[in-house]
């Protein structure tokens, strides 16, 4: 069960995500750890903030940490199909230990705003947004306790944000006199409107779970509470993911992000050219379609029996 790997994983020890075999420790600011999803059979990689003393604020070494990983999984997905045909990734899920996801950064030891905030390759190199925004596969925000600021910008960077009753989500910017750099003042809006985005990050208000599920900001509220029945239900949605075409999620990812960005009209063409460069392939390789087939007359006989 999920709750099992949990139980396996929660020390962040079984396999650290590099590029090259390494050990990784306990004592790091960021854990990674890779392991395989016991019903789709692929790879999740699960990237924990270790900072549970400062609810997670991150620093300058997290901020390098967050951009060295997700740089190397942007990588690994760059392609439509995978790298190692036995270790398919699935999807990221992006969390934090103790009592909170992340609660923004650590002002004794913040990385440079300038930096974060530029798009020279020197700084984005070093920018964990940046980092992932390429990559190709979902990334599950797993939510608990402080969203706050930064750690709101780094859950905005996700794809699906699950959490439970314990998430509060606060924008303090203004409260503080300081600029968003990871895109905030943008994302927001796009996922809750912009009156309420406003309203969000103008007072610097305080969202409470239930609020921010009804907004549409955070996608999946479970009634389990605590850190390892958020990351059970992450985990469960990777895998759920996982049994589906990684060429298509992959696709389909691409083409929802690269829509958002645009107008309904370049949007809807985006879609068009997905289509059009998808069935080119699907069409003649002798598989997808006769699958498709087969499950839309198998699914359509399981309904006429009701």
């Amino acid at each position: 069960s999920y709750l099992d790997v949990i139980c396996i994983l929660l020390p962040f020890e079984i396999r650290y995500y590099t590029m090259t075999p390494s050990t990784g420790s306990s004592s790091e600011v960021v854990q990674v750890s890779r392991f395989t999803l016991p019903e789709s059979g692929k790879d999740v990689v699960v990237v924990s903030i270790n900072r549970p003393s400062v609810l997670n604020c991150f620093n300058s070494a997290v901020i390098k940490k967050l951009s060295d990983t997700f740089r190397k999984i942007a990588f690994e997905t760059s392609g439509d199909r995978p790298v190692d045909e036995d270790h398919d990734l699935a999807a990221v899920v992006l969390t934090g230990t103790g009592r909170s996801f992340c609660a923004g950064a650590d002002l004794s030891d913040p990385p440079d705003p300038i930096a974060q905030s530029s798009d020279l390759p020197e700084h984005l190199a070093n920018n964990p947004i940046h980092h992932m925004g390429r990559i190709r596969v979902p990334i599950i925000g797993a939510l608990h306790g402080f969203v706050i600021t930064g750690g709101f910008e780094l859950a905005l960077a996700c794809d699906v944000l699950v959490g439970d009753g314990s998430v509060l989500f606060r924008d303090t910017h203004v409260k503080f006199g300081l600029a968003p750099c990871w895109g905030l003042s943008q994302k927001l809006a796009r996922r809750v409107g912009p009156g309420r985005a406003r309203w969000a990050s103008l007072s610097a208000a305080k969202i409470d779970a239930d609020t921010a599920h009804r907004w549409g900001l955070l996608d999946v509220l479970i009634e389990a509470k605590g850190r390892e029945a958020v990351l059970a239900r992450a985990l469960e949605m990777a895998d759920q993911i996982g049994e589906n075409n990684s060429t298509m999620v992959k696709r389909y990812k691409r083409v929802m992000v690269e829509g958002g960005e645009k107008s309904l009209r370049d949007g809807l063409q985006r879609e068009r050219e997905l289509g059009i460069m998808h069935y080119v392939e699907a069409v003649h390789d002798g598989v997808t379609m006769s699958n498709a087939k087969e499950y839309i007359e198998g699914d359509v006989r399981r309904s006429s029996k009701l």
